[in-house]
């Protein structure tokens, strides 16, 4: 009943200046925000990726409406790339893009998003890093798939997101679990109707747990996109038996959320990447994150608690 409460005050003028000024706010929004710029982001990830971290970065950006913004975003990226650039670290420091903020939901969308998102893999090409397609509702699951595909026969290193509430998941990984692939397996945020994904979270687990094995046992390299300590357990075991080293498989999970996690299996030699998002946009981007799964809500707050 809350998702779309908080789905409206996303788009509230009014509720934005409320909450933009409340003293309490910017804590918070620096908790889980790095920066407002890719200068302010820069040396956090230095500081991460001295820390043993991977990071993917997501420059925030919502509610695209015409072909200039979608521009503007991929100018972003390509901004992004030449702050990376220097600080020489390859694919430790990858991007995640949304294909919604490159337009691929205007008129001719799928063209346009395929358009701008090459410009950004073949900067990221140039610097030894890649690119992951995140995964939006289902209605644009085919078209960034399709997309995936044409990428993928150029920058065989691009990603792809898969979300393991959606009924088509499994049938997704065996397609995208080959030799070379990338594939970021999360449980997936989107209010979906009960006709095409699970509703009940022990469903969900179970189909995430379903979809990790086809990954583990496939061809590609596994993304683990989780914060639920037994599914990070669950993806070790499965690891072990489907005879994977640790750098043959990674966890990933957002920044400013369960840190000390990520350093423990990062110590431990996992590959340990963390979703870093930043930009002046992030109202949307915090209170979306709040109306695609509400249970989130009590899970930031108590974030606030404990940092670990």
């Amino acid at each position: 009943m809350l998702g779309p409460v908080i789905l409206a005050a996303s788009r509230s003028d009014t509720l934005r200046r409320a909450v933009s000024a409340a003293p309490v706010t910017k804590p918070v929004v620096n908790r889980f925000i790095a920066g407002e710029s890719v200068e302010e982001t820069a040396p956090v990830i230095r500081s991460m990726a001295d820390n043993g971290l991977e990071i993917t970065l997501d420059v925030l950006g919502e509610d695209i409406t015409d072909r200039a913004e979608a521009l503007a975003a991929r100018d972003s990226y390509l901004r992004l790339v030449e702050a990376l650039a220097p600080l020489e670290l390859g694919e430790r420091a990858e991007m995640s893009v949304k294909l919604s903020s490159f337009g691929q939901a205007l008129p001719g969308g799928h063209d346009l998003a395929l358009e701008n998102v090459t410009a950004v893999v073949e900067a990221a090409a140039a610097i030894g890093t890649t690119v992951t397609l995140d995964a939006e509702d289902h209605t644009t699951i085919d078209s960034m798939l399709a997309i995936h595909g044409e990428l993928r026969a150029r920058f065989p290193r691009t990603g792809a997101v898969v979300q393991s509430y959606l009924f088509r998941t499994e049938d997704d990984c065996r397609a995208l679990a080959a030799a070379g692939s990338r594939v970021r397996l999360v449980k997936g945020a989107y209010k979906e109707p009960a006709s095409v994904a699970h509703q009940d979270k022990g469903e969900v687990d179970r189909a995430y747990i379903r979809s990790l094995r086809i990954l583990m046992e496939g061809g590609g390299y596994p993304m683990v996109g989780t914060h639920d300590p037994r599914i990070v357990a669950i993806a070790q075991d499965l690891a072990r038996r489907a005879g994977r080293k640790l750098d043959e498989y990674e966890f990933q999970m957002l920044y400013g959320i369960r840190e000390a996690e990520q350093l423990r299996l990062a110590a431990e030699g996992h590959r340990m990447r963390v979703y870093l998002a930043y930009g002046t946009d992030w109202y949307g981007y915090f209170m979306r994150r709040l109306a695609e799964r509400p249970a989130n809500l009590a899970f930031f707050l108590r974030s606030l608690v404990t940092r670990g």
